[in-house]
């Protein structure tokens, strides 16, 4: 019998281990995609190309007939329709780590889930001080966000020496990050409500949540309530990418001992979300004008409280919730990390760009206060980016003289 549970539990860290590297390799290897559509985006926005790329964008495009016709630009199908299946890998993302993987124990979430909040609550009061009293005080979730793609990839560039706890360590605060993200977007980022819409919406999703409950494996059922419930929010006034992540913590997950349909769904679609969404997100989004106009508004109030957001709130949050859990004994300091990894994590947790981008296009209707905000996210990134890959150089550096 003790073999037997022995055995389970092997069964149990091999999967999570897998998982963990499976997961990590795919994402960090996105990371350059992802960087190089945002060049190629930025390219066109400054050429002989850029009335096209901007035509492209704002070309609206019906999708059904009739009653059930619905017309959107381009750019909103990316970011209202594509990025919908982005949110729904993060659903299924979350709850599998809730479920089975590095969320599941209280124990060792601490660290991190303090390191998110940390590194979530002090640049948005940052970006707050910069723009009180103004309306531009609606960007303050901008600078909230990690891109998990971007800063994996980085790690995995920069820093291959590290310790692996480190990279599980901002694998988790990236995830509680676009969790907390997640329930920025559904209170404070949504328009007038419409009740009856939202009250069909509020019924699919019960559903669907009885649906997993029952574990019933067909994918025709999710996809079909997923379907109307998204539409259902974005005629109801929540942001229908929010349908996509509660469709995703609806997907039945079994025991974690087989496969089940959060198993099979995560692995087929994770791909796709990760090399053509997001990629196809960037090459929308992150088309600035690089002039001296541009630029210079990245010293507005809006640009700045995005700047100081993204690179001293977000390191100084998440590595004083770090230092303070240690220096009071709440948490061990893992084995073989230093406070140098530490920092040049809440470093890397300044990569704000998919999630902020996508934040500032909620926050900023605006279309010259969006390409500051646009601007200042990839500036900050990119400086992020540089930061951390040096801090984690100098950190090895030390470590091999002592």
């Amino acid at each position: 019998m003790k073999k037997r549970t022995r055995q389970y539990i092997h069964r149990q860290i091999n999967q999570i281990t897998t998982a963990f590297q499976y997961f990590f390799r795919q994402e960090s290897s996105s990371g350059i995609i992802l960087l190089l559509c945002a060049v190629i985006a930025m390219i066109l926005a400054n050429s002989g190309w850029a009335d096209i790329y901007e035509h492209i964008l704002h070309r609206e495009i019906t999708i059904g007939a009739g009653q059930w016709r619905l017309t959107m630009s381009f750019l909103h199908w990316i970011n209202d329709g594509l990025m919908a299946l982005f949110f729904f890998v993060i659903g299924m993302e979350i709850k599998r780590e809730f479920l089975f993987g590095e969320l599941k124990s209280p124990s060792a979430t601490i660290l991190p889930v303090a390191a998110a909040i940390g590194g979530m609550v002090v640049p948005a009061l940052l970006y707050i001080t910069f723009n009180a009293g103004q309306p531009s005080m609606a960007g303050w979730g901008v600078p909230m966000a990690t891109d998990i793609a971007f800063s994996l990839g980085i790690l995995a560039f920069a820093a291959k020496s590290a310790p692996r706890s480190i990279a599980v360590f901002l694998t988790v605060l990236a995830i509680v990050d676009d969790l907390g993200g997640i329930i920025v977007i559904a209170l404070f980022y949504t328009s007038e409500l419409h009740m009856a819409m939202l009250l069909g919406g509020v019924m699919v999703i019960l559903l669907l949540f009885w649906a997993c409950r029952q574990n019933i494996q067909s994918v025709w059922v999710y996809l079909a309530g997923g379907v109307f419930l998204w539409y259902a929010f974005l005629q109801g006034g929540i942001h229908p990418t929010i349908a996509g992540v509660l469709l995703g913590f609806a997907i039945p997950a079994g025991n974690g001992g087989t496969v089940n349909l959060l198993h099979r769904l995560e692995h087929r679609l994770s791909p796709w979300s990760a090399y053509l969404v997001m990629p196809v997100f960037a090459l929308g989004n992150a088309g600035i004008m690089l002039n001296a106009e541009s630029v210079g508004t990245v010293f507005s109030p809006i640009g700045l409280g995005i700047m100081a957001g993204l690179l001293i709130g977000k390191p100084f949050g998440i590595f004083m919730a770090v230092y303070s859990l240690i220096r009071l004994g709440i948490v061990a300091m893992p084995a073989h990390v230093t406070m140098g990894h530490f920092l040049g994590a809440g470093i890397l947790g300044g990569i704000g760009f998919t999630m902020s981008l996508f934040i500032a296009s909620l926050a900023f209707p605006d279309g010259g206060d969006l390409m500051t905000a646009k601007t200042a996210v990839v500036v900050a990134s990119v400086c992020a980016g540089l930061a951390g890959t040096c801090v984690f150089a100098w950190t090895q550096r030390r470590r091999r003289a002592s």
